[in-house]
């Protein structure tokens, strides 16, 4: 079916408005997860949008509605008449917000036809969006779209409300509509996923599916079949506490020194995120923590490719040896533990999976962007568990920050293109 054909599909049900009224919903919702909470999902709140894409699933008439206890929603669009056996085809969005940046009381901005003009945003006027800054050019492909961003002191929440939006307006797009054939697709929304355990509490039985897609990637036209694998890393250094007057007689050993010498000795020019790019992964300490007698510092270790991933670790177990040789009588450890591993290592394979991805958004006439996910997504594990989950673009940019934006077009492309996708599997019989 044409992108036409579908645009006219979509102005039948006025899909246009209700995909902007959808995300502006969402984002008002306050769903920031906590990674230092043992709760599932981290933070109760996250039922406070659970609990409304549960019950707007079933005012849609979507079946098999579900919110499990652990805070996730599943639910099924059945397949068009003669399409049954189809491939089973889900589509996920995580409903979480990053801890990164505040998700409280989100005051969506609907700049209608932005024509590139600089942006003050009000409740934080040290926060400008301006396209001449060349760290920002990409404002310049919004210029006469309905650009969205927040008031300036929270996150947008694009990251992954989008997704979200995105998702819902095409179930309802297909269960009002009849005249687009698709196979059975099953719906998921995720808690925790900016966390790392978007799907830690979910079986690949419950989502019931023979391949999936999420609808989290950034901006128009951008896909991923790559990712970074990730590890974290938890450095102790346990120093000797004196008193500072009797320092040198004792012997103290300062482990805020210790600790901050330890992460000057790593390679910044090559291998942090600020000199990174593309292929190229990094170590990344995100916390340092403690006092003069005991420290704690906790890395993310990035990289597509596993044995580069694995030398990281490596590097962090020799620099702890080499500082534990210098300083004997303070205790010194680190822990890696894995997180989740590069999809690629799976999907390379799968050449039908990401082949209609790319034309279905072709068919939403879109030029497709083939590139690697400098992060991971809910697919990152769900590939390494068994279902083969590719991430489509939303058209989100500066996600995790207060100049966060999206455009209401943007979006829209993003619900073309899964609106096609499911249309063209639900011309196939195989996932291979």
């Amino acid at each position: 079916m044409s992108t036409l054909a579908f645009r006219e599909h979509r102005n039948i049900l006025n899909a246009m408005n209700t995909l902007l009224e959808r995300f502006l919903s969402y984002v008002r919702v306050d769903t920031t997860s906590d990674a230092t909470s043992k709760t599932v999902p981290s933070t109760a709140k996250q039922f406070n949008l659970l609990k409304q894409l549960q019950q707007e699933l079933t005012d849609l008439g979507a079946a098999d509605v579900t919110l499990t206890e652990t805070g996730y929603v599943l639910a099924t669009v059945p397949a068009s008449a003669g399409l049954e056996a189809a491939p089973t085809v889900c589509f996920l969005a995580h409903v979480d917000t990053s801890p990164a940046y505040s998700g409280t009381d989100v005051t969506p901005i609907v700049h209608e036809n932005y024509q590139g003009q600089v942006l003050i945003l009000p409740k934080d006027t040290t926060q400008i969006l301006d396209p001449n800054d060349p760290m920002q050019a990409e404002l310049k492909t919004a210029i006469g779209k309905d650009l969205i961003t927040s008031s300036g002191d929270t996150l947008l929440g694009a990251d992954n409300k989008a997704g979200v939006a995105i998702i819902m307006t095409m179930v309802e797009t297909l269960l009002n509509d009849g005249s687009i054939p698709h196979g059975k697709l099953r719906v998921c929304f995720t808690p925790d996923e900016e966390i790392g355990r978007g799907v830690d509490h979910v079986s690949l039985e419950e989502i019931g599916a023979d391949v999936a897609y999420t609808a989290d990637g950034g901006p128009l036209g951008d896909l991923n079949w790559e990712t970074f694998s990730a590890d974290g890393a938890t450095i102790i250094v346990e120093g000797v506490s004196t008193h500072p007057g009797t320092a040198q007689k004792y012997g103290m050993v300062n482990a805020i020194q210790v600790a901050s010498r330890l992460i000057s000795a790593l390679p910044v020019e090559w291998l942090s995120p600020e000199t990174t790019d593309v292929y190229q992964g990094f170590v990344h300490p995100y916390i340092m923590q403690g006092n003069s007698a005991k420290m704690e510092i906790k890395f993310i270790l990035r990289d597509h490719d596993n044995d580069k991933l694995a030398a990281q670790g490596t590097l962090l177990e020799k620099l702890c040896d080499a500082f534990q040789a210098a300083h004997p009588t303070a205790k010194i450890s680190v822990r890696i533990t894995p997180q989740y591993r590069n999809m690629g290592y799976w999907l390379r394979d799968q050449k039908k999976i990401v082949d209609l991805m790319k034309q279905a958004t072709i068919n939403a006439g879109v030029e497709p962007c083939i590139k690697p996910v400098r992060g991971g997504t809910d697919g990152s594990r769900l590939t390494e568990k068994g279902l083969p989950t590719p991430n489509i673009f939303t058209g989100g940019h500066n996600y995790h920050g207060p100049q966060e934006w999206i455009t209401r077009q943007d979006m829209e492309k993003s619900l073309d293109t899964l609106i096609a996708l499911a249309t063209l599997w639900g011309q196939e019989t195989s996932i291979n």
